[in-house]
């Protein structure tokens, strides 16, 4: 059996991948192609739906050529659906992170896979998620891909 790498993607790298091009586009097609698992949870695609409607996406989601709700729909019927259990606030500047993270911890216990991912919306230069979730990643070396610089 193939191993794919597991990704639970933060809301904002999943609404630039729906609406524009570019690296998290790529990630969405490659989810597509089944060249990747994706995995997120009812809170994220609930923040997700929220985020969406800010009105700065207004036009994007119109040439998306999808209403709102579709598209979200769309993300939801790609991604593997995972119920996340609490974990101790660990991203101390953005809370909502500790949830993308505990997802992608819960995506990796499935028995016999390895390698989840959890994607960020930025690189500090040392992150509270790296330092969580390195240990379970093993060789993962995490690189910021706007400079390819490790974080």
């Amino acid at each position: 059996e193939r191993r794919l790498m597991r990704l639970v993607l933060d809301t904002n790298i999943v609404a630039s991948g729906l609406l524009w091009n570019g690296t998290p586009a790529q990630l969405i097609d490659a989810a597509r192609a089944e060249d990747i698992e994706i995995f997120t949870s009812h809170v994220l695609l609930a923040e997700l739906t929220r985020i969406l409607q800010r009105t700065k996406f207004a036009k994007a989601i119109v040439a998306s050529g999808l209403p709102l709700d579709e598209l979200v729909l769309s993300y939801a019927e790609l991604a593997t659906l995972v119920t996340p259990m609490p974990i101790p606030a660990t991203v101390p500047n953005d809370p909502d992170d500790d949830h993308v993270l505990a997802c992608a911890l819960a995506a990796e216990a499935e028995p016999g896979r390895v390698g989840t991912l959890f994607v960020p919306t930025r690189f500090d230069s040392e992150p509270a998620w790296a330092k969580y979730c390195l240990p379970t990643l093993r060789d993962f070396q995490p690189t910021c891909p706007d400079t390819g610089t490790a974080v």
